[in-house]
């Protein structure tokens, strides 16, 4: 089992509590690296969501976060757009990425997809 160098579970469950320590290993791994390029604090703004919640934000169905495989993040001094593009040139064919303007939502899923 990986365990993360820069997060702790409790950052990635739903805002109820559900699934706490239920998060991809490769995400926490990718996420580390992130931490590890930008040498800044890596806020987790949503990670792991149930489904009512995820419904209740306006998630979309079949959601990355609740399968446990996305964070939406803020990384400290850095603006989204910044963050989005090195995440696009470091993982060009893979993972989703998309840019909002306070924060970037990354996963980890077994295609490319941008938004």
């Amino acid at each position: 089992m990986y365990v993360s160098k820069y997060f702790k579970p409790g950052e990635f469950s739903c805002k109820c509590g559900y699934g706490l320590n239920e998060v991809s290993e490769l995400l926490l791994k990718e996420l580390d690296a992130i931490r590890a390029h930008f040498g800044v604090s890596v806020t987790v703004t949503s990670g792991r969501r149930c489904t009512a919640h995820n419904e209740a934000v306006g998630g979309a169905r079949g959601s990355q976060h609740v399968l446990g495989t996305a964070a939406d993040i803020r990384v400290q001094g850095k603006k989204p757009k910044e963050v989005f593009e090195y995440l696009n040139t470091t993982y060009k064919s893979r993972y989703g990425i998309g840019l909002y303007k306070t924060f970037v939502h990354f996963d980890v899923r077994d295609k490319r997809a941008r938004w």
